[in-house]
């Protein structure tokens, strides 16, 4: 079992129809199979490289991200997908941890790699336009034998510990998630057209798998743009996006809101956050019943629990739809959701626990990483590191994060690796680092400093320091002063006593 399969199912049937328009211009299903048969032949015989082998992709958004990922996978290849705003050390941390044999890059991330990624790296390939033509092969691979336990996409998850796991995604995985969302949230065919506004990288590449195998349209959008997006479902019908929740709310506050048919939308998908439930209410006005939530992990992609759209329809203002609107939905179709204690049993309805899951989509585990699995992994349940409660008819709610993750504008953000970039100056005594309420971001960075006897740092220069090694969307917003970090008896720093500090002081 291989996924660019499914790609030559749809070329097969569908060889004229448009499947990928980006700014480069539009691409053909029998376009595309092309181009994936003929990469993954340069691949494998021109590079030379092993079944296997890893490959990254340091990509923005563009027309080329598809046909590079599944010409990987036809050469049995397993893909690497870094996001496009990370720092160039932590895209070269990533590349050297996954042992990545070759890395497809965009021209200006390719740039930042080569002046900021150091020794070690695999060789850069520049991709401009759909892929080095040097690269292609000329006869195309157009069969691809694979296990479905093969590792497809190494999904690098930032972790407590400051470094990032990658987590292992095989082809049984993604097939199974593309199976829950034909499951849960649309069925999907040659009608339908898929906007990518989030990165590829993320959600929005994996949910576009989906609608390729079904040979629909993606068209796919270099940034996130409300008003080009409003003018992009005017002129096109059935349209699906998945979107982070700040997304859903910019798109509501745009000039434009409401302008383009609220028919022509056929799902507007969200997750990565909890989205506050007046402006869920505020969207389902704007949108209609088109919005589905869905709960998921790199870990476990974007398949845990969901809303689905039908649910949203014609609701009463009672306190009962406030809850509802305020949960993530229930268990996707062949998955199994507990909320459990810190010994694994599951917890009386109502009741705060952390959530654990299990299906054929929970990763395989961690690349190179068992202290990691054996915290994650216990029994074949993925324990999420998330906190929540069940009510009796299993729809689950989401309370709190267990691992101090911070997400904004739907990318998780770990305190702990601005920590550890922060106590690198010499003015600096200790830091912590924590989320706060921001309205249109879900929740933004502010850092708890405690300098040196005698010595004090500037806003500026701790966000040089930062901005010199982490991707600009994880520097804190704001620099609090302490004289003292609050610290419990064994000097653990007391994140709960900051919290309530936070908001007021800055």
């Amino acid at each position: 079992m291989n996924l660019s399969m499914t790609l030559r199912t749809a070329a097969l049937r569908l060889p004229q129809h448009p499947a990928i328009t980006s700014e480069a211009g539009t691409l053909t299903y029998a376009a595309f199979e092309d181009a994936v048969g003929r990469l993954a032949a340069g691949l494998r015989h021109k590079l030379k490289l092993p079944e296997g082998a890893r490959v990254g992709l340091a990509m923005e958004n563009c027309g080329a991200f598809y046909p590079i990922l599944y010409g990987v996978w036809r050469a049995g290849l397993a893909a690497v997908p870094m996001n496009a705003k990370l720092h160039a050390k932590e895209m070269a941390f990533i590349l050297k941890d996954a042992e990545c044999r070759l890395c497809f890059a965009t021209p200006e991330i390719a740039a930042r790699l080569a002046q900021e990624g150091g020794d070690g790296l695999p060789p850069i390939e520049v991709v401009e336009g759909l892929v080095d033509k040097a690269l292609l092969g000329e006869e195309p691979i157009a069969l691809a034998a694979h296990e479905p336990g093969a590792e497809a996409w190494l999904f690098y998850t930032s972790g407590t510990t400051g470094r990032p796991k990658g987590a292992v995604l095989t082809h049984r995985n993604l097939l199974f998630m593309c199976h829950a969302y034909y499951a849960d949230i649309d069925q999907v065919d040659e009608r339908d057209v898929m906007l990518h506004a989030a990165p590829l990288s993320h959600g929005s590449g994996l949910y576009g798998l989906a609608h390729i195998a079904k040979g629909s349209h993606q068209v796919v959008l270099p940034s996130f743009d409300p008003g080009e997006i409003h003018a992009l479902v005017k002129r096109h019908d059935n349209v699906a996006m998945f979107a982070a929740p700040t997304m859903v709310t910019r798109l509501m506050a745009h000039a434009d809101a409401g302008s383009a048919p609220a028919a022509h939308w056929k799902t507007l998908c969200f997750g990565g956050a909890p989205m506050y439930v007046a402006d869920l209410k505020q969207a389902l006005r704007l949108f209609g019943p088109r919005l589905t939530q869905i709960f998921g992990q790199g870990e476990s992609p974007m398949t845990i629990t969901s809303l689905p759209k039908h649910m949203l329809a014609d609701l009463p203002d009672t306190p009962e739809t406030a809850a509802l609107l305020a949960s993530t939905g229930f268990a996707r179709t062949g998955v199994e959701v507990r909320v459990v204690d810190e010994d694994g049993r599951t917890l009386p309805p109502g009741e705060v626990g952390e959530v654990v899951t299990r299906s054929d989509c929970v990763m395989a585990g961690y690349w190179n990483n068992p202290e990691a699995n054996a915290r994650a992994l216990r029994d074949g349940w993925l324990w999420t590191g998330d906190l929540g409660a069940m009510d009796g008819a299993g729809f689950l709610t989401l309370k709190d994060r267990s691992k101090d993750l911070i997400i904004s504008g739907g990318s998780n953000i770990y305190p702990r690796e601005i920590e550890e970039v922060l106590l690198t100056h010499p003015s600096v005594a200790a830091c912590a680092v924590i989320g706060r309420p921001h309205p249109d971001w879900g929740e933004e960075v502010v850092a708890f400093v405690e300098t040196r006897p005698g010595a004090s740092v500037s806003d500026e220069a701790l966000d040089a320091l930062c901005l010199a090694n982490i991707a600009r969307f994880k520097r804190p917003k704001a620099y609090i002063r302490l004289d003292s970090l609050p610290k419990n008896s064994t000097g653990k720093v007391l994140k709960t006593a900051l919290r309530t500090l936070g908001p007021a002081s800055a």
